[in-house]
């Protein structure tokens, strides 16, 4: 059992997801045996977006820094830092970095075990497995 962690953002090694996205694990099963959620941050260069998917859970997520555009249940909404949504378990979003500079998100599932599931092609991945890609 675990009496705490404590994380140093700069000592988590990004996990890389394609078109320049990186991910880094903070809160999860990798790190706490017992935390009964995942956390973490993703950055998206200008440009670049996560495809329209679903998770098996429910998730946060914040933008830290930049600007957004969120699809969420169908409907398209622009966000900028400290802007939060709330997408229930299968539910289809995504989130495009729409601004000039980089876009970070923190975002939070509601489970230790996550999955993505593509909406275009029906495929389910681990969260942060090597198929975990944007």
């Amino acid at each position: 059992m675990t009496d705490g962690v404590v994380l140093k953002y700069d000592a988590i090694t990004p996990f890389a997801r394609g078109d320049g996205v990186k991910t880094r694990l903070m809160v999860g099963k990798r790190t706490a045996d017992t935390a009964p959620f995942t956390t973490g941050t993703t950055v998206f260069p200008a440009g670049s977006a996560a495809p329209l998917h679903s998770h098996n859970c429910a998730e946060q997520v914040t933008i830290l820094e930049g600007q957004a555009e969120a699809l969420v249940a169908g409907q398209l909404i622009q966000l900028g830092a400290m802007d939060s949504t709330f997408v229930p378990a299968d539910v289809p979003h995504y989130f495009k970095n729409t601004g000039a500079g980089r876009l970070v998100i923190l975002w939070i599932y509601g489970a230790r075990e996550v999955t993505r599931t593509f909406t275009e092609t029906g495929e389910t991945v681990p969260h942060m497995s090597p198929r975990d890609q944007v």
